[in-house]
């Protein structure tokens, strides 16, 4: 036994499960119920369809014919090719593509449409006459049946034309294709012809531009007096004024050095002359015959000195002589020395003061002619440039008049040759044999069926998603989220029970398919919570003649049926029904006494024994309403009623009442908040969703425990439950009585 499940917001219980989703999609399963329940509406309207197009195939063939004749047109390349070389122009795939689509607007522009009208061709046939002379009307239709298109993935521009006669539309096509070809020839012929005079003037003014370059040229060759202007094409190539500058510039290089190089000399003899005498001085000096005579009288007296000393003594007369004549001979070398010293670095300075004076003065002499020099090749660089932009200017006419030259023979041909205008026929158009695409019976048949067929489906769901009502316990799982308990089925369905009251349908047809939803319902109950959750249960819902009283009365006889003692309460002062479906037995009682009922109760005019009577079923009484009180909400909600519950509690297994609308009056609401559980009755021929949604929110606002819902009054739609439970039940109870009469 599932247990009870708590909400938030209210006291809600059932059968625990999974979650009821809130999306509002249909499953396949309900896709395909609708499909069964509507599939003769479908097929009606499938097959109408398929009427309609056959018949509109045969009016337009009859009424309105249609041909299109067509043709191509081979567009070339729009590069220019060069009418000297044999090869193709390679361009990208858009760029082409872009210029057929060019040609298509070109043919589709209004003058052209208007030249093609102007055409005798045209003027001749039907299509024209129609018009009336009506130009406007004329260029309007070729605007939407003459088409011109190109083709994204190869050279060609296709044309058509549609209209009623097949041999007309062919006309129309080929004298476009005519006119096209002819117009956009003369076109690029005369620009062709506006280019090659442009080139001609070109050509005039080049050449005079030419003769005014060769004529600058004569004239700085005159003016700087020099024929070999040209630049010498290699370095060993030079101009003899540049050999004699280089050649100056070199010995003047040199001079320079020998210049400094004396200078350098000069003050190092300056500096020698006051240092003591040098190694070079002294090896002159020694070189000098009279510095020898003196150094070999010097070696022979001291050889005489030493042979006197020996002699006589070192203090002889001789040797003191020979001594002096020593130290004379000495003196006389050093002054000598001195003399051969003087001269000589004398000497040197004077030489190099002379040498010095010839080098600058030949250094001057070398300036004076490198300056010369310079200055002519100064002449000749600037003779040169001069030079130089007049054969550059003369080149770039000539070059230009080169090109000029050969741009007109390729104008003069690409003038006369036929691919000049990029675009080529392929061939005319020939008269169409079969109608258009439009006013084929393989489409008008198989669109009209499927027309037909999406018509009947729409309005099959539209027929379904329109309905509003609470119909199939689908209903209840997607709108509704609370547990439904039974489902009974409505009285036309089920045959056993269309003569019995429907309040009585347990008692009276035990053995309909009726009596069993109600037993079915009865066993959801119980098992949606222990007994004591749901002993006094209140039976209501959302508007008025929803069922909630045969339910009431039914649900309490599938309660007696077990054994159960049950007390069943009205509780709709405002349009009782048990007094009726369980009228009083005749009695002695005053007739005070046969009024009382729940009313009296409540308003202390009786006690509750006094308002229970028997109902005629064993183990079932009943409390009738009673008198219409004034206040009857207020009643409902005293103490009074909580006593009167609570006191036959202990005596009854069920309290079941019979409340009153929820939608329509507050004392639904009241009476739920005293009661263990409620349970909803929704009508599946009459309660909408909003209505149900409505009902289940009232009640939890208030706190009331809703234990479920039971769907009334459900009829069985093909495809859906109902029809298949009626067929196995039969059967079912059809063997149950055969066994049971065997027996």
């Amino acid at each position: 036994m599932a247990e009870e499940k708590p909400r938030a917001s209210s006291r809600m219980s059932g059968p625990v499960g999974p979650r009821s989703p809130a999306a509002a999609s249909l499953t396949a399963k309900e896709v395909f119920g609708i499909l069964r329940r509507h599939i003769l509406l479908i097929i009606f309207l499938t097959v109408l369809g398929l009427g309609v197009g056959g018949g509109a195939w045969k009016l337009l063939q009859m009424r309105y014919p249609r041909y299109t004749a067509k043709t191509f047109i081979q567009v070339l390349p729009p590069a220019e090719k060069d009418p000297m070389t044999i090869g193709t122009v390679q361009l990208q795939k858009d760029i082409l593509y872009g210029y057929r689509q060019s040609i298509a607007n070109l043919i589709k522009q209004q003058s052209t449409l208007e030249d093609l009208l102007d055409r005798d061709t045209v003027k001749e046939t039907r299509w024209f006459k129609r018009w009336d002379g009506d130009r406007r009307r004329a260029v309007n239709y070729l605007n939407k049946h003459f088409g011109a298109y190109a083709h994204r993935d190869s050279e060609f521009v296709e044309i058509s034309m549609t209209c009623s006669a097949a041999k007309e539309s062919a006309d129309i096509v080929n004298e476009m294709l005519s006119l096209f070809l002819a117009t956009r020839g003369d076109t690029e012929q005369q620009e062709i012809s506006r280019k090659l005079q442009g080139l001609e003037d070109q050509r005039f003014r080049v050449q005079s531009e030419l003769d005014a370059a060769n004529k600058g040229l004569d004239d700085i060759r005159v003016a700087y007096n020099l024929t070999d202007l040209e630049q010498p094409a290699g370095r060993y190539f030079q101009h003899t004024i540049t050999i004699r500058l280089n050649s100056l510039e070199l010995q003047k290089n040199e001079l320079d050095l020998a210049i400094k190089q004396l200078e350098a000399d000069f003050i190092n003899l300056q500096r020698l002359a006051e240092e003591p005498i040098a190694e070079q001085i002294e090896f002159q000096i020694e070189r000098d015959p009279v510095m020898i005579t003196l150094a070999q009288q010097i070696a022979f007296l001291e050889a005489q000195l030493s042979g006197r000393l020996t002699k006589f003594g070192e203090n002889h007369r001789d040797v003191r002589q020979t001594r002096e004549l020593i130290s004379e001979t000495q003196k006389r070398r050093e002054q000598r020395k001195e003399e051969i010293a003087e001269q000589t670095r004398r000497a040197n300075l004077e030489n190099a003061r002379d040498g010095l004076v010839v080098l600058k003065t030949r250094f001057e002499q070398l300036e004076a002619l490198r300056q010369e020099a310079e200055a002519k090749k100064k002449e000749l660089d600037i003779a040169r440039i001069q030079y130089e932009k007049g054969v550059k200017i003369r080149d770039e006419r000539l070059t230009m008049l080169d090109s000029i030259k050969e741009q007109i023979e390729k104008f003069k041909i690409m003038y006369n040759d036929p691919e000049t205008p990029k675009v080529l026929a392929v061939g005319l158009a020939p008269i169409p044999l079969e109608m258009v695409f439009s006013r084929q019976w393989w489409l008008w048949f198989p669109s009209g069926m499927i027309l037909g067929l999406l018509f009947g489906l729409g309005l099959a769901f539209l027929v379904e998603l329109a309905n509003d009502l609470v119909r199939t316990p689908s209903d209840v799982a997607r709108f509704l989220r609370i547990p439904l308990l039974g489902i009974i089925p409505d009285a036309s369905e089920d045959s056993q029970v269309r003569r019995v009251e429907l309040c009585h349908v347990v008692r009276q047809a035990p053995y309909s398919v009726t009596s069993e939803s109600y037993r079915r319902c009865r066993t959801n109950l119980k098992l949606s919570g222990p007994p004591e959750s749901f002993k006094t249960l209140l039976i209501s819902s959302g508007m008025a003649r929803d069922g909630k009283t045969s339910m009431a009365v039914n649900l309490a006889t599938t309660f007696v049926a077990t054994d159960k003692k049950v007390l069943l309460i009205d509780a709709n002062f405002r349009q009782p029904n048990l007094h009726s479906l369980f009228p009083k037995a005749e009695a002695k009682e005053s007739a005070e006494h046969f009024d009382f009922g729940l009313s009296s109760v409540l308003m202390h005019q009786c006690t509750p024994a006094e308002a229970v009577r028997p109902s005629g079923i064993e183990g079932l009484d009943i409390i009738e309403c009673g008198p219409l009180p004034a206040n009857p909400t207020e009643l409902l909600g005293s103490t009074r009623m909580e006593e009167l519950l609570a006191m036959q509690r202990k005596s009854y297994d069920y309290i079941i009442i019979d409340g009153p609308p929820v939608l329509l009056v507050s004392d639904a609401k009241v009476l739920a908040g005293l009661v263990d559980a409620t349970l909803l009755v929704f009508n599946a021929a009459a309660t909408s969703r909003g209505a149900a949604q409505r009902t289940i929110r009232e009640l939890k606002d208030v706190n009331a425990r809703i234990v479920g819902c039971v769907l009334f009054a459900a009829r069985a739609i093909k495809g859906g439950y109902f029809n298949e439970q009626f067929k196995s039940y039969r059967k079912y109870q059809k063997k149950a009585q055969l066994a049971s009469s065997t027996a």
